[in-house]
């Protein structure tokens, strides 16, 4: 595998993403998203970081919000444009960490694990330190990433079948680095005539360490829940979504 960059994510998968989000997340799941950040900043001024093929900028945009998003992947925001809406919607192209979008927000927000797309710790507070940065006084972050569970490996190492059909297959073959967190994943569709592969890195990391990368970065947890419906965080879920603010100065 070559250097891996801000832009590897979305270059290696946007052809799919969107299928592939469907496998996993349902439709409704995406709506209870949208009405969740919908509620937390009415009428302000909000920014996606890493906002892919815009399936919650797009809608959230539709609600009583200014949405901008920030990606790094041409061929993301390429997909994104040709939605209803994309056409027109200010996405700023970079690296998501640098959250260089211009004039502060009332809601910044980072879903689907998208922190876990940054590599390595000092990558995920830089970009912590600069959403603090980027926050109006009363600003609100929100992340959405899962719990990781590192007893799906077996000495660092898992394949699974994600999808058997009668005319293709997709698994997913990952090694887990203990030392770094990082997981390196390929997705292997194999289909009656060609097969394809594609290669990604995540840095997995638990709520807790997440927690003190953002008191780090001079941001506080307040709320934490299980879903985007507001159900509680538990020793047994498997995803959080957490609601950060600044840290009293």
């Amino acid at each position: 595998m070559g250097e891996y960059g801000p832009a590897t994510f979305g270059d290696v998968t946007a052809d799919h993403y969107d299928d592939w989000v469907t496998l996993s997340t349902p439709e409704r799941e995406t709506r209870a998203a949208v009405d969740f950040l919908a509620g937390l900043a009415p009428g302000g001024r909000a920014l996606e970081l890493g906002i892919g093929t815009g399936r919650v900028g797009l809608p959230l945009a539709e609600r009583d919000l200014e949405v901008h998003g920030i990606e790094a992947s041409e061929k993301m925001i390429g997909k994104l444009r040709e939605k209803p809406g994309g056409a027109t919607f200010p996405v700023h192209v970079g690296d998501f960490a640098d959250v260089a979008a211009p004039g502060e927000f009332d809601l910044i927000f980072i879903v689907l694990n998208t922190i876990f797309s940054l590599t390595t710790q000092d990558e995920q507070i830089r970009c912590l330190t600069n959403v603090a940065s980027k926050l109006a006084p009363n600003g609100i972050l929100v992340s959405e990433a899962l719990v990781p569970d590192p007893a799906r490996f077996d000495r660092n190492q898992r394949v699974n079948a994600s999808q058997i059909e009668s005319d293709r297959i997709k698994l997913d073959i990952s090694r887990r680095d203990p030392l770094s967190q990082v997981i390196t994943s390929s997705h292997v569709v194999i289909g009656p005539h060609d097969t394809t592969m594609h290669t990604v890195k995540a840095r997995h990391v638990s709520p807790a360490e997440h927690d003190l990368m953002c008191r780090i970065a001079g941001l506080r947890l307040r709320d934490r829940f299980g879903g985007w419906r507001g159900e509680p965080f538990t020793a047994t879920s498997t995803k959080h979504i957490s609601v950060y603010v600044k840290t009293d100065d």
